[in-house]
């Protein structure tokens, strides 16, 4: 068994977490190849590491002094390296950060620094080798991800240490400099270490239990779910549900590698596995519910629509020469309604109306702005009758009206439009039909 293990910055943001980390990694003999994230918030009004870095970096890149915001950094690892007590220094790896700053070395190398010290204090802890991701995450000049230079560098590198420390986040380029994946890239890293060595699971370790059938900060305590496929996933993230950088499923997903989220300060619960694809029934209809607020919706109507070639294709050119891309495109016979962000959409709206008019020739166009769109999601969802009868009833029954229904042909999920004002009101109404009343 081999196992890669990533840990978040909540899990690794003082000395006391560093702890926990620690007993995690070492309770298994599998766990040998360790992927940190930079320090998190110790407590709710707290700043995050990579945050300070930028913070700092800011201020390098104007020629301001950033001593006081450098020492500021030094002290939150020098704060972790006494917890633990390490006999560790970092007052080299500090200078050279100076001097790069100094030197104006880019925000990509300033944010990497949070993991790169991290990995350097994580396996001191350990007595893991450590490797700098610069040596073997590669992306190419242009700022791309290299993922066939990547998996040759990182397999070879990998097939030399039977455990090591690879920091998240960061690798380089051909020259050298420093690039970063965005905001989260760290799962993506733990995803690529897994790939490259083959690995059996890959656990994700975070400060919640898995993976939840709703947002717990809508609903109540939500049911977390046991087992969840990628596609599922996949609708789910798309729909605002946050626990996992979306990029990180493709590596592993390629080769079959479940992933397993994890909570650092409840290692003895199970989590959610993900996992291409799964015999096992959900322990309800459905694997979870997701949605986001702030959408518009254009309704355009035309006589004998339906018989019209290239109408469809009319309207979406539109939206492609005003840069706005759609979320959903529910028709009817004689109508057609195109869902857009409404931020995006606002800045454009008159031509983007102006175009319709003008390439369409619509009887009527309506818009509808304020929209939330939520969607119900489950591979349950195939084998079972009447679940979109179920929701909508639930809905009703709270007083909730539906704007917009949209079902896929694969049955996986049911995108349900509501009012902004409904949104919350309609999800927790939905996951009491499915869940609570089940429980």
């Amino acid at each position: 068994m081999k196992k890669v293990v990533k840990f978040g910055g909540s899990s690794l943001a003082s000395a006391e977490q560093f702890q926990k980390v620690g007993k995690i990694i070492l309770a298994e003999e599998s766990r040998k190849y360790v992927v940190p994230s930079a320090p998190g918030k110790r407590f709710s009004n707290d700043i995050k590491v990579t945050d300070m870095l930028y913070e700092c970096y800011a201020l390098a890149e104007t020629g301001e002094s950033f001593t006081k915001e450098l020492d500021r950094i030094k002290a939150r690892y020098q704060e972790i390296i006494d917890g633990l007590g390490m006999d560790l220094s970092l007052e080299e790896e500090f200078a050279v950060i100076e001097d790069q700053f100094q030197k104006k070395a880019g925000t990509d190398y300033a944010a990497s620094r949070g993991e790169y010290l991290n990995g350097i204090i994580m396996a001191h802890y350990l007595g893991y080798e450590f490797i700098d991701a610069a040596t073997v995450i590669c992306f190419m000049e242009d700022g791309t991800f290299d993922e066939e230079k990547t998996q040759e560098v990182l397999s070879a590198k990998l097939q030399e240490s039977e455990k090591a420390v690879i920091p998240g986040f960061y690798g380089a380029k051909p020259d050298g400099s420093v690039k970063t994946f965005s905001r989260g890239g760290s799962d993506v890293t733990g995803s690529l270490v897994a790939k490259a060595c083959h690995a059996d699971v890959y656990e994700n370790w975070t400060d919640v239990s898995g993976f939840m059938v709703a947002d717990p900060r809508i609903v109540k305590n939500p049911a977390v779910i046991d087992t969840i496929t990628y596609r599922e996933l996949r609708e789910l993230s798309y729909m605002g549900a946050t626990v996992l950088h979306e990029d990180a499923i493709f590596p592993v997903r390629k080769e079959g590698i479940p992933i397993n989220i994890r909570n650092t300060n409840a290692p003895e619960d199970r989590g959610t596995f993900i996992v291409e694809s799964t015999s096992k029934k959900s322990e309800f209809v459905i694997t979870g519910i997701a949605g986001k607020k702030g959408f518009t919706s254009i309704n355009i109507e035309k006589d004998m629509m339906n018989s019209e070639i290239g109408f469809g294709r009319r309207v979406l050119t539109v939206f492609e020469e005003n840069q706005i891309s759609f979320e959903h495109m529910p028709s009817g016979i004689d109508t057609l309604t195109v869902l857009v962000h409404q931020p995006e959409f606002e800045e454009k709206e008159q031509k983007i109306l102006s175009g319709i008019h003008r390439l369409c020739k619509p009887d009527h166009v309506e818009l509808e702005t304020d929209l939330a769109l939520i969607a119900v999601v489950g591979r349950g969802m195939r084998s079972t009758r009447g679940t979109a009868g179920r929701i909508f009833s639930a809905l009703a029954h709270a007083h909730v009206n539906v704007k917009m229904i949209d079902q896929g042909s694969s049955e996986l999920n049911i995108i349900i439009g509501v009012s902004n004002d409904d949104f919350e009101e309609a999800i927790n109404a939905i996951y009491h039909i499915f869940v609570t009343a089940r429980i």
